[in-house]
């Protein structure tokens, strides 16, 4: 955040401006306090700031923009970007993390503005677009990765709060994040970072270099940055690593034992093995029973346990070989060029290169009969009974190596971008062309069980089907179930896959803007924008593992997304500053992009306004409205087809037994929640996702030293894209019934009930055996809330400076309505529904001669218990460090994270691994020591 004083046009306004001018500008200045001086002598009195393309006298406009400035990261602790925005107030929404080490993008870092979603808010580089990370987030939707943007090249962020469409066009739903890069610094700047956690694992290493050079016309920019970490697991974690940390617990002996080895069997009435799968009961396989202790002791890892009067082998210590923070190695260069070609234009380019290697730990790897035989029962020969729920871990100490499952992955990102800018009419308007291709590859390389092999090994092959039950007939290697498996055996049934991604984006944009004519009140300014980009994305994974794969060498239990395709954008905007008195200003402006894809969209139009109103110098009324639009997600559209296992709700076998399907007592058990198949694709047939966002607040420069910021927001989105998998079950029966719940008549033979019955499909007896889902556009999303922020300085003659800042979001509401029609359902107050309602950062900085200290600390508010009876409390997290100058050119600094190693609110009821909601982070206290050096 900045300072905001004398919002109208006076001196030191024009200073603070200058410290903000952005690459459009034909000359720059930068601070000085970070070894950056000006270019020229020339002071701008006019800048850029995110949300207009108008160049504007004034910090603050119609639309809140909070600034982070790269002095910010470094007072607040942090090493990488991603750390530092994710604790604004502005972002309540969870995102996946590196705790989701079996997720579809767990190498991935993303922001969620509003809690709307990863890809509801724009990410610039310099204003220009970056390409997407290409793994889909949660193997559906397309976001911008923030892990690969190197700290050390960042002048400052700049978040835009607010509809944003009608200046930069699709996904500015929820706000804009305009990362602005550094030019024009002179000198250099060698800084080295080291640190470790106290609670053992994750050293981390950091090297940045930052230099420059100027002449009278030119300029050269340059940065280099390496960032190295050491992985943490969850053993090295305590309350983490077992089963036995179940919170829920009143004794850890009660703890629930994943089943290490277990296999049981159908018996008749008086306990023997039968084959009627329609017998009363299941026994424990008569082979472990007889002997538990040796055989559980025959494993390192395993533990005779007891449940519900079924004894097996038992795995407690399942979750610790899952890396909770990823290790991994990022190399990052920058480059920024400017020369002068004559007074009225300057040429540039700038070169942005990251590279990473990552290693991202999973737990050990199990099967059981349906992942490898395609069903839980078979028949065996040898027992003479059907055999159900086998399951089997490989161990680490059967794996070696320390027992990792390892999947390392390489990712690269190119971004280059060149142009010309310079003035036309003496000056009066200002042009600005360029060219730019981001480009994004990501290669994942993993281990994994192969399926034949598996079978092979504990099954052997199919030897014939069992009359009268129709169950393949399968006689068990009890030796090789029963006894652990050298390394070379887990080896021979194992291989490596390997999925290759790539995603970019190439643009040219025109922006001319100025002044063009004078009003009573002032200057009537413009800014016009012609754009095209094209756009492509290709996701191409093992060619074992996709789910058409024949072979006999895919990975057990495991299929995986694919998808490629490609969209071309043409846009045109304008933009209006209309000066209505000395005080009011009116901002107009307006946007059309056009798509040629395989989607629907074709075409979108937004438009955006907004006031500002000074009623006197030191107050700024504003507001704003926009419209805004999301195209669809190309994953969403072009996905390939991939398999995955869920549980079902058979709401027609509900509603056909004259139940209530709303009622759990009813409907909630088992019987009607079968675990099934399902397969998802892309659907062209989707439409842009439309919204609106309305703003209004007031900026107060109370005195000199004391600036007061409130902001009201409010979003609606109509058309969100999701998988609506529930939803498909509710349809389903309401076709096949002819009604839905309230007794409305349904037509059953219309094309959408038709291809709604052919997406669930069922067994001769009735039952559901697999699904076909796909992205549907939803009905409506609300969602308001208030940001508020203050800013206060204190200089002393003895104790030196202080500064104090403080940020508050508080969301007043989260409404949902799933199709039209429907009743609006409370989202921000549901026990389901783990978004923060508030969130609060605060920062307080000390200078005194070669001195210097900050605390920096952030609250995020309550979320719901998991067992979705009540709430859990906040969660508050301090960061402190103190700086020397211990030379006029070095710099000394010691920093702790995480002053009081808080790790997460109590919640007694989160009984599944890691122990508690993944938006907060198990790597506890950080401690660093940083050494910086300005050469002269």
């Amino acid at each position: 955040m900045i300072k905001r004083k004398n919002l109208s046009r006076n001196p030191l306004s024009y200073a603070l401006l200058t410290v903000m001018a952005v690459s459009a500008a034909p000359v720059f200045a930068q601070d000085s306090a970070s070894g950056e001086k000006a270019a020229h002598a020339t002071q701008l009195d006019k800048v850029t700031v995110t949300g207009s393309r108008i160049k504007r006298a004034e910090v603050e406009g119609p639309a809140p923009v909070t600034i982070v400035t790269s002095q910010d990261i470094e007072k607040q602790g942090f090493s990488t970007v991603y750390d530092a925005l994710n604790t604004l107030s502005q972002f309540t929404g969870s995102v996946q993390n590196e705790l989701n080490a079996n997720g579809f993008t767990p190498n991935g870092s993303f922001l969620n503005l509003r809690g709307l979603g990863p890809g509801y808010q724009l990410i610039l580089i310099n204003g220009r677009r970056a390409a997407d990370y290409p793994l889909p987030y949660n193997g559906q939707s397309n976001a911008v990765n923030l892990a690969n943007i190197p700290a050390s090249a960042i002048d400052r962020i700049e978040v835009l709060s607010g509809g944003a469409s009608a200046i930069y066009g699709s996904d500015a739903v929820a706000g804009v994040v305009n990362i602005i890069m550094k030019t024009n610094f002179d000198g250099d700047l060698v800084s080295v970072r080291a640190g470790t956690t106290t609670r053992g694992g994750g050293d981390t290493g950091r090297f940045q270099w930052t230099g420059g050079k100027t002449t009278e016309r030119s300029s050269l920019t340059y940065a280099f940055e390496f960032l190295g970490r050491e992985a943490i697991y969850a053993g090295q974690r305590d309350f983490m690593d077992s089963t036995r940390d179940d919170p829920s617990l009143t004794d850890p002996a009660d703890a629930t034992a994943y089943p290490g080895i277990r296999y049981t069997m159908w018996v008749d009435g008086n306990g023997n093995p039968t084959a009627n799968p329609s017998a009363p009961g299941r026994k424990l396989g008569w082979a472990m029973a007889d002997n538990l202790n040796t055989t559980c002791g025959r494993f390192n890892e395993f533990e005779p346990v007891t449940v519900n009067g079924q004894a097996y082998c038992g795995y407690f210590g399942y979750p610790a070989g899952q890396s909770i923070r990823n290790s991994d190695k990022t190399y990052n260069a920058y480059l920024y060029g400017t020369h002068e070609v004559n007074d009225n234009i300057q040429a540039w380019a700038q070169l942005s290169y990251s590279n990473s290697q990552s290693t991202v730990a999973s737990s050990s790897r199990f099967f059981s009969s349906a992942s490898v035989l395609g069903a839980n029962n078979f028949y065996d020969p040898n027992i003479g009974a059907v055999i159900g729920n086998v399951y089997r871990f490989i161990t680490p100490s059967e794996i070696g190596n320390g027992g990792g499952q390892p999947s390392k992955y390489k990712e690269q990102s190119l971004d280059v971008a060149a142009g010309l800018r310079g003035s036309i009419l003496d000056g009066r308007f200002d042009w600005d062309a360029t060219l730019s291709h981001s480009r994004y590859r990501a290669d994942e390389e993993y281990n994994w069980l192969v399926q034949s092999k598996v079978r092979d090994l504990f099954f052997g092959q199919r030897l014939g089907t069992h009359a009268g039950t129709g169950y393949g007939i399968y006689a068990m290697n009890m030796d090789r179930l029963l006894n652990p498996l050298s390394s070379a055996d887990v080896k021979a049934i194992s291989s490596s896959y390997k999925n290759e991604s790539s995603s970019h984006v190439t643009q040219g944009s025109l922006v001319l803007s100025g002044d063009l004519f004078e009003l009573p009140a002032g200057s009537l300014s413009m800014a016009a924008v012609l754009e095209a980009a094209g756009q492509k994305y290709d996701v191409s994974p093992d060619a074992r593992a996709r789910l058409d794969y024949t072979g006999d060498d895919a990975p057990m239990g495991l299929t995986s997304t694919g998808g490629s395709g490609s969209r071309d954008r043409y846009s045109a905007g304008v933009e209006f500053s209309i000066p209505l008195l000395s005080s009011l200003k009116a901002n107009l402006a307006g946007r059309y992009d056009k798509f040629d894809d395989a989607s629907d969209i074709n075409g979108a139009f937004t438009w955006s306004s907004g006031l500002e109103w000074r009623p006197i110098e030191s107050l700024l009324l504003r507001g704003s409205y926009a419209t805004s639009f999301k195209a669809p997600d190309m994953h969403y559209i072009y996905a390939g087809e991939s398999g995955f296992y869920t549980y079902a709700f058979d709401e027609y076998a509900c509603r056909s037994a004259g139940l209530n399907p709303t009622s759990t007592a009813d409907c909630g058990g088992s019987l009607y929640h079968p675990q099934v198949f399902g397969t998802r694709k892309g659907d062209p047939r989707l439409k842009a996702e439309e919204g609106k966002s309305f703003t209004a607040g007031v900026v107060w420069d109370v005195m000199d030293d004391l600036s007061l910021t409130v902001d009201y927001y409010n979003i609606e989105l109509d058309g969100a894209i999701s998988d609506l998998t529930g939803r498909l079950f509710r349809d389903e029966a309401a076709c096949r019934l002819g009604t839905n719940r309230d007794g409305s008549p349904v037509d059953g033979t219309s094309e959408r009930c038709l291809e709604v019955i052919s997406r669930v499909m069922r067994d001769g007896n009735g039952d559901i055996v697999e699904i076909a889902t796909y992205p549907q556009n939803q009905a409506t999303t609300k969602t308001s809330g208030i940001d508020a922020s203050a800013d206060y300085k204190l200089t002393t003659d003895r104790l030196g400076k202080f500064g104090v800042k403080a940020a508050w979001t508080h969301v007043l509401k989260y409404d949902v309505q799933r199709f039209a029609g429907e009743t609006f359902e409370n989202q921000r107050d549901n026990k389901q529904f783990f978004n923060f309602r508030s969130r609060i950062n605060w920062e307080v900085n000390w200078e005194r001669d070669d001195w210097a200290a900050s605390v920096y600390g952030y609250r995020w508010g309550s979320l719901p218990n998991w067992a979705e009876t009540g709430r859990i409390g906040s969660h508050v997290i301090w960061n402190t460090n103190i700086r020397k100058k211990i030379t006029n050119n070095a710099t000394l600094g010691f920093y702790v994270n995480n002053v009081f190693d808080k790790i997460h609110p109590s919640d007694n009821t989160y009984n599944q691994y890691p122990y508690f909601f993944y938006s907060y982070s198990p790597v506890g206290r950080e401690v660093f020591v940083q050494f910086d050096y300005k050469f002269n």
